[in-house]
């Protein structure tokens, strides 16, 4: 008999349907506040995940060298003070072991694992069009009948596992870092290979270089890099960020990223003097700040963006030895401009290719053809034999984890189909066709790439929540956007995009890095506060553009 992790414990698994107010897809930072304020609102909720227990993300990327890369006291729901306040961090970028206590802190203080069904995967949902609800069926045979449906599964959360030919051959262990296995794994003395240079891949290759017997990366593009600056915290220190909860609270979601920080200084403004001055001290803050608040104008101006992605590669150079290492390491100015992908911290990794056992090789020109039993077979016939294989190949970012779900809306829609011909929301939360489906970090909503998750992801749920609410009062059971809300939400998404770089360059915000997925900067550009504002603003008109019954 199947069983699942429900409320903590096994049960066997029914085949009659059970029947809830909403359901939840995810059990991490978004799923957990979702869930606590659907049962604020007295209704009957379950959370389900794939994942043994709460966390998301961090649950799931237990890598070597997992870690914040937002600052860890804005990195946390702002609801309550008292449990903000009860929380200590240990540093300023804590690791993911003291991440997962943390989610794990949460669940217990709210009480909502008991509303949380584990180790289960939603495989397929379908609107019942005569019933106006859903049909939600998991992989462990569960059924639901829920009202709502509400996908909170992370905008990286659908990992690309299987990327070369050949990977079911090796010899040895390779996987994915999104789902790096629970147990130890032993590394030292290891021929390891490290696929990928992102911002997962320098937290990997920068905390395992010393303890392997050999590290090979395989790298195809250079990455702009920012040191991270890394601060234990002690008591003095906690006191000084909790003093700060209402300045905290009252501040984060109005920023252009969610960030403490923001931009306050104008290029044109300046001196050439002045600028360096800028581009110095905040380079030296050891955070992502010269990326998210620094000058605006290098998303949208060429000569600023040459001008400032030169000074991040003066930087990359000054700490390498080595030309060969810099061609394959630092990006040129024919790659693309510094803050137009994902920007990595990192600490000391640039100095770790100065080691004797780490090797950067290069698949730029020479691309890696195949996974064979020995190793990496690259295109040239090259094989680099290794004993483990980490993949930090990405994600199938925003539409990926729902994509891989049987969803099914009204009138025949498939989103599968519908997002593998077009990547459309309305306001990155409903989807036209839809009905009663409702969705957070999803595309063309700010999230992964310019947003500070918890900011963005805490505003998401309580607009969700209050649409909720605000039915519930108005005895309205079905809502979905017009065809005509989505279309301008969609056409004010891309003019914003559009009008700056990241819209020109290859990388996954575009979704480039997937085969046959339709282009579109899938995170909305045009920032946190304003997009909060939207959002406030439709609210406040009787939830405009949505047609509800």
């Amino acid at each position: 008999m199947n069983v699942a992790v429900y409320m903590g414990r096994a049960r066997p698994v029914t085949k009659s349907p059970v029947v809830l107010d909403a359901l939840i897809i995810g059990a991490g930072v978004a799923g957990l506040y979702q869930l606590h304020q659907l049962r604020q609102q007295g209704l009957s909720v379950l959370a389900v995940d794939a994942a043994s227990d709460v966390g998301g993300t961090w649950h799931w990327n237990r890598y070597p060298g997992a870690k914040f890369d937002s600052e860890s006291y804005i990195y946390q729901y702002l609801f309550d003070e008292k449990l903000y306040k009860d929380w200590t961090w240990s540093e300023r970028f804590p690791a993911q072991p003291e991440i997962e206590r943390w989610m794990h802190y949460i669940a217990d203080r709210l009480d909502l694992r008991r509303d949380c069904l584990f180790s289960t995967t939603v495989t397929e949902a379908r609107w019942d069009e005569a019933r106006n609800r859903w049909t939600v069926k998991t992989d462990q045979g569960d059924v639901f009948d829920t009202q709502f449906l509400i996908g909170c599964c992370g905008m990286l959360s659908a990992p690309l596992e299987n990327r070369f030919p050949g990977q079911q051959t090796f010899r040895g262990r390779i996987f994915h870092t999104a789902r790096w296995p629970q147990e130890p794994i032993a590394l030292a003395g290891k021929r390891v290979g490290v696929v990928g240079n992102g911002a997962t891949g320098i937290q990997v290759i920068q905390t395992i270089a010393d303890q392997v017997g050999e590290l090979k990366v395989f790298i195809r593009t250079p990455q702009y890099t920012l040191p991270m600056k890394n601060p234990k915290y002690g008591p003095n220190e906690a006191a000084a960020y909790k003093a700060r909860f209402d300045e905290l609270k009252q501040n984060l979601p109005r920023t252009f990223t969610g960030f403490e920080y923001d931009f306050k200084h104008s290029w044109n403004d300046l001196t050439p003097e002045q600028r360096l001055e800028v581009l110095e001290e905040i380079h030296a803050d050891g955070s992502l700040k010269l990326w998210l608040a620094g000058f605006a104008e290098m998303f949208f101006d060429p000569e600023v963006s040459e001008q400032i992605s030169e000074f991040v590669r003066g930087k990359m150079r000054a700490r390498l030895k080595d030309r060969r290492l810099i061609d394959i390491l630092v990006p040129g100015p024919d790659d693309y401009g510094f803050g137009t992908h994902r920007v990595p911290l990192e600490t000391n990794y640039l100095e770790v290719y100065h080691r004797p056992n780490v090797h950067a090789v290069s698949v730029k020109n020479n691309p890696i053809a195949e996974i064979v039993p020995e190793g990496i077979r690259l295109e040239d016939g090259t094989v680099h034999e290794l004993d483990v294989i980490i993949l930090a190949t990405g994600f199938d970012a925003g539409s990926g984890a729902l994509s891989r779900i049987d969803i099914h809306g009204r009138d025949g829609h498939v989103l599968r189909e519908d997002w593998s011909r077009d990547i459309r929301t309305t306001m990155g939360m409903l989807v036209h066709g839809y009905p009663n489906f409702l969705i957070t970090a999803a595309p063309l909503a700010p999230s992964a790439a310019l947003c500070n998750m918890t900011t963005c992801l805490q505003q998401q749920t309580e607009w969700i929540s209050g649409l909720i609410g605000w039915m519930g009062a108005h005895g309205k059971t079905v809502v979905e956007p017009t065809a005509e809300a989505e279309e301008d939400w969609v056409r004010h998404h891309d003019e914003t995009a559009n009008a700056n770089l990241i819209s020109r360059t290859n990388s996954w915000y575009v979704g480039s890095n997937i085969p046959g997925k339709p282009r579109r900067v899938l995170s909305y550009t045009g920032g946190v506060g304003t997009y909060r504002a939207k959002c406030d603003e439709a609210a406040a008109q009787g939830y405009r553009g949505l047609a509800t019954r």
